[in-house]
């Protein structure tokens, strides 16, 4: 079994450099771009099911993927973004926001911390497991998500954690 796992395109937010975890932001041309050239790319690849996040920047990149290779997709809430309180919105390199960036048991306020959110993620992990034995599965989700499943599977530095960002449509694989 293989997991498969992709950010979403680019959004407005992306490019502004926003802190976006829980705001629902729609692709720019961009990131439609970007998730027709990671559909061409999934044509290589053998996969059985995709699982989106059901915000909307990660289920249209999932819908482009699906439907250019006939793929199945399901909305998993559980793969949604962080979500940063009162973060959502701020500049990504407002000091306040990376320094509680670095503190993985911090809970923004308003929001959750990265301890909570990997709890989520690894929970769905197992499930996936289960659930899809012996298939191949794509995520298709955010970049905070994407760090939290790199770690499942890689051990991580705490400074490579804080720094490791996955690029919009870029895809990364994992063997079970």
């Amino acid at each position: 079994m293989k997991i498969y796992v992709a950010r979403h395109g680019q959004t407005q937010w992306n490019v502004q450099n926003k802190v976006c975890g829980m705001t629902d932001v729609c692709l720019t041309e961009t990131g439609k771009k970007q998730a027709e050239a990671l559909a061409a790319v999934v044509e290589n690849y053998t996969i059985d099911v995709i699982l989106a996040s059901p915000l909307k920047r990660a289920a249209e990149t999932g819908q482009i993927i699906a439907e250019r290779n006939n793929i199945p997709i399901r909305m998993e809430p559980l793969l949604i973004e962080q979500n940063y309180g009162i973060y959502e919105g701020v500049d990504r390199k407002d000091d306040r926001f990376l320094g509680n960036k670095r503190n993985f048991a911090y809970k923004y306020p308003g929001g959750e911390s990265m301890m909570q959110m990997a709890y989520r993620i690894y929970g769905l992990i197992e499930k996936i497991k289960t659930q899809y034995q012996d298939k191949n599965v794509l995520i298709v989700t955010h970049g905070g998500v994407c760090r939290i499943i790199k770690t499942y599977f890689e051990d991580m530095t705490n400074d490579a954690f804080f720094y490791y960002s996955a690029n919009n449509c870029s895809l990364e694989e994992y063997e079970i």
